[in-house]
């Protein structure tokens, strides 16, 4: 097996520097290497190769960041897609290549759809097969890129990885559980369509990428908590204990690291809270008296995680929150991630020419755009529905247009927020936009068909994507439509 350093939690120190000069700090930057699936080169060479380019070709690194002109070097462009400079600890987003230490993590993602599922049988001769849990190899391209699309508010995502990085340090140091103790557990609760299912796959990918070197094999096993409760009294501990078995099978292979997810674990431990007050059958506590058991295992394997989520923090049973390491609150989010939710959005529509092409500006120059705006001669309030609000004429220079449209961008975030709209609830919003108030069909490549005496019959001509302009006012009016539908509900 490949081995390679891992500087993840913090600083490398210099080489010594001459007396009379600072020892310059270097720091860790992850790069990912996403290898085509006809690729026949070796990691260990693709490795090398990426390491080459980046040190000879590139005086800073940018963070984060999709790298260009490794095209030109022939063994690259035949076996890889795509290089991502990820994260560093480093505070700053630009690195001097010879500050840096590289740690490259080169991979090949399953194809997408990749599932199996897991049953589990009732203990009454197994005749009952309840799918108990769906597994998914990893790294999978179908969620490529969902790990970058997640924003939230505070420093959620880096806090898991470095939760991960310790458990790491702390088994490689064989650190005695007697004195030191951890579960391998994490806990994600919050309000529904805030991403915590979402996060838990991202961080799977995520870990399946970075601990490569580690584990040839990475799998995501997703445990459907509602199918462990059987139709027979007494057996649904039963099957909670005949799954984890097959879990701990998977997790004796030391090759392979295995997360397990428990989406919406309340499920369980709402009906044990239940059972021990005497409104649900006692079967149910059996259910969640074996989970535990079983998680009490699970935290002496090196290569095993479980996450959970909840959609309700109040039925969390006290003893499964006291076996998570990270109880972590993912709340809605706030006007900047709803802005960089939205930005995301409209840049996905310009690439695929459902929206005509422009710059649509990163939250940092729209901030510095909001602070300088003219506020005397800009309004801020949302106009009637029936006239565009601050229109972006076509002529004006790129530079306008891009400012006029990151305010724009930002008050509509505003909307958005007042109306506490969920990350699930914002990235639906174009659809809903594009449906109600554009309605013409995305510009897309001219497909020729066959006439009935073989002549090929020309393609039809391409439909222009809406201009930015079009596309805001049609958001803005959905967010409105919106609003107005939920006060309706709330009557």
């Amino acid at each position: 097996m490949e081995t390679e350093q891992d500087y993840s939690m913090g600083i490398i120190p210099a080489s010594p520097a001459p007396a009379n000069e600072s020892p310059a700090a270097v720091w860790p930057v992850h790069i990912e290497v996403r290898v085509s699936q006809n690729a026949t080169s070796r990691f260990d060479t693709i490795r090398n190769a990426v390491h080459s380019y980046l040190t000879t070709s590139l005086s800073h690194i940018y963070l984060p960041s999709t790298i260009q002109g490794w095209e030109d070097v022939p063994l690259l462009r035949s076996s890889i897609e795509r290089i991502a400079a990820a994260e560093s600890p480093c505070p700053t987003s630009s690195l001097p290549i010879e500050q840096t230490a590289l740690q490259i993590h080169v991979y090949q993602p399953t194809d997408a759809d990749a599932f199996e599922e897991l049953t589990s049988g009732s203990g009454r001769g197994d005749d009952e097969q309840v799918m108990a849990a769906s597994a998914c190899e990893l790294p999978s391209m179908s969620w490529e890129g969902l790990w970058e699309s997640l924003i939230y508010s505070d420093d959620i995502k880096s806090k898991l990885l470095d939760y991960i990085y310790a458990t790491v340090v702390f088994s490689d140091a064989d650190v005695d559980f007697n004195v030191v103790s951890w579960n391998r557990v994490v806990l994600l609760h919050g309000p529904p369509g805030t991403g915590k299912t979402s996060l838990c796959r991202a961080l799977a990918q995520k870990l399946s990428i970075r601990l490569s070197h580690r584990y040839s094999h990475a799998r995501l096993l997703e445990i459907n908590s509602h199918s462990l409760f059987s139709r027979w009294f007494s057996e649904s501990g039963k099957l909670v204990q005949k799954l984890f078995s097959n879990i701990m099978e998977m997790v004796e292979d030391e090759e392979t690291f295995v997360i397990v997810l428990i989406d919406e674990v309340e499920s369980l431990t709402a009906a044990r809270a239940g059972a021990m007050a005497g409104t649900e059958p006692s079967d149910a506590l059996r259910v969640v008296n074996a989970l535990l058991t079983q998680l009490d295992k699970l935290k002496h394997k090196k290569n095993c995680l479980v996450m959970a989520t909840s959609n309700l923090a109040t039925a969390i049973d006290s003893a499964f929150v006291d076996r998570a390491d990270i109880v972590q609150y993912v709340d809605l989010p706030p006007r900047e991630a709803i802005y960089e939710i939205l930005r995301g959005c409209l840049a996905e529509l310009v690439k695929k020419g459902i929206v005509a092409e422009v710059d649509v500006p990163s939250l940092a120059q729209a901030q510095i755009y909001e602070r300088t705006a003219d506020f005397a001669n800009l309004s801020l309030t949302t106009p009637p529905v029936a006239q565009p609000a601050d229109p972006i004429p076509n002529g004006q220079d790129a530079r306008e247009r891009s400012r006029l449209l990151a305010i724009r961008l930002f008050r509509l975030a505003q909307k958005c927020r007042e109306q506490e709209m969920s990350g699930r609830s914002l990235r639906r919003l174009p659809v809903l936009a594009h449906a109600r108030f554009i309605g013409t069909l995305p510009a897309a490549a001219p497909r020729a068909t066959l006439r009935a005496n073989g002549v090929k019959a020309p393609a039809p001509p391409q439909v222009a994507g809406a201009t930015v302009e079009t596309w805001l006012d049609a958001m803005e009016r959905v967010v409105q439509t919106q609003a107005t539908e939920r006060s309706r509900l709330q009557r």
